[in-house]
This record gives structure tokens, sequence and C-alpha cells, in this order.
């Protein structure tokens, strides 16, 4: 069981969903993590949501003109990608076993919402090396999660030297590191977004 099973149940969909609803209707920002996605790569770009839960950030993406996959363990959070965007390509998939039925490259992935420190305990190296695998060569992987308790709904278990470990051993190299989804600077602190590019060199 993943830590987000655990902590869920995998039935949260509908008030996951619900929550960032009221919140965009309160006049919240809920597409800083889009934004940032989107001033890394064009439009047009092909973009995979791991761990979409239900797809806020791809349907943000797709609106902007990037083709994006979602993908997802949970059901109850898939249902509410489905029925938000039907027309998008959702995928019910474990990170750590990843096969995706279009071979093509993907110029970005991002995961989003903590979904490495939610993963399977010691699944993480083999989800990010899945990750890693779908990358074209010189494509980017941007992940932003929480590094303590404060940040996290689970207690913490990733350290971004462990991260950067873990995307070495994939073949990515750590290209920029951001404090928030805004692209503040890191100075350090309990949440981190790091992006990192796939060798270059790398078989497609």
């Amino acid at each position: 069981m993943s830590r987000w099973s655990d902590l869920t149940g995998g039935s949260s969909g509908a008030s996951y969903a619900a929550r960032f609803a009221d919140l965009a209707a309160s006049g919240a920002d809920v597409h800083g993590e889009a934004r940032l996605c989107a001033s890394l790569v064009p439009p047009g770009s092909r973009v995979l949501d791991a761990g979409t839960g239900t797809g806020r950030v791809a349907i943000r993406l797709a609106e902007l003109g990037y083709t994006c996959v979602g993908v997802d363990l949970d059901a109850s959070m898939l249902a509410e990608a489905r029925r938000t965007a039907p027309e998008m390509t959702w995928i019910k998939a474990d990170l750590a076993t990843l096969e995706l039925p279009d071979a093509d490259p993907f110029d970005l992935v991002v995961a989003a919402g903590n979904v490495i420190p939610l993963l399977t305990h010691g699944t993480e190296p083999a989800a990010i090396r899945a990750l890693a695998e779908v990358l074209r060569p010189g494509g980017l992987l941007i992940a932003g999660f929480g590094l303590d308790a404060a940040h996290l709904p689970v207690p913490p278990s990733v350290d971004l030297a462990g991260y950067d470990a873990w995307c070495a051993a994939a073949g990515l190299s750590l290209h920029q590191r951001f404090a928030t989804w805004d692209g503040d600077d890191y100075h350090g602190g309990g949440y981190a977004v790091s992006v990192h590019r796939r060798d270059s060199t790398a078989d497609g």
C-alpha cells in the first residue's frame, strides 16, 4: 500500500476535487504548478502528469495548449479527472511499474502534490527510474514535495540529497531548484520544487 492509500483509503477523489473547486471559487490561485511547467517547455510539448490525482495540473496545461496524459493509482481521483475532462487520456497505474500504451517520449514529467513522499516506501527509486525512462533525452522531471512535518501529511521520508541520488541513478541531473511553484529561489526550508534534466545522450 502506498502512503497515499494508507492516508486516504483510496476514496477521497470527490472531496479532494471539491476542496480545490472551493479554493478556485474563492479567488485562490490553484494553477501555480501548471504555470511553472509552462515556463519550462513551450506549448505543444508532451507532458506526463505523474500522480495526477483529479487532473488539475494536466487539465490546466491542456487548456494552455499542451498534450497531456495523467496517470494515478487512485481510482477515485481518476474518476474525477475523467468526469471533468473525458476527452483526455487518464491511466490507472503504479508509478514504480509504469507501462504506458503510447511509446512516444515526453518533454516534461510533473509530479506535484507530494507525490514522491506518498509513494510506497522503498519504491521511490523505481518510480523515478520509470519516469526518467519516458522522458526524451534532454526532457525535464519536475517534482515538488515537503521535506518536514509542517509540509507533509505523513512523517517525512525523503530528503533532497536522497532524491538527487535517486535521480542521478536514473540518468537525471539537477537543473533548477525552487522554494515554491511560483519559482522563488530555494535557500533551504521544508518544501522544494526540483527540476532534473535527462541526460541528452540517453537513448530515446
